[in-house]
């Protein structure tokens, strides 16, 4: 079974470079152009690119999200599709080298499937 959704919430269908973005909207239930606009400006306040990890995670952090490093147990077997089984509750954000994925309840949201990239790093919101 597949823990795979298509997902794109760009809305000229774009699905390049907005990774992050297409991502934070799914976790917090908001449009493309509300997230987009809320990171543009957090790095506008940082003085930053949005693109920047800690730009974004200072975004999230705000919206009450904490980060996690995953464990080192086996850092080049454990794949979003291992993470999604082993969180089948609750919102998450996942890190991967060069990418970003959306997590809610045991699914991964993305535009192409990236089940078997390694996640370095996520997020999650405090209250869940």
């Amino acid at each position: 079974m597949s823990n795979f959704v298509k997902y794109n919430a760009n809305p000229q269908g774009n699905r390049n470079g907005d990774c992050t973005i297409r991502a934070i909207s799914k976790a917090l239930n908001q449009s493309w152009y509300e997230t987009y606009l809320g990171v543009a400006l957090q790095g506008f306040m940082m003085c930053d690119m949005p693109s920047a990890n800690h730009v974004w995670g200072a975004y999230l952090k705000s919206k009450g999200f904490k980060r996690e490093i995953l464990p080192n147990d086996c850092v080049d077997c454990y794949t979003v599709n291992d993470f999604c089984t082993d969180n089948p509750k609750g919102v998450f954000i996942l890190a991967i080298s060069g990418h970003v994925v959306a997590v809610s309840d045991g699914k991964y949201y993305d535009t192409w499937d990236s089940g078997d990239l390694i996640p370095i790093y996520f997020w999650y919101r405090k209250d869940e």
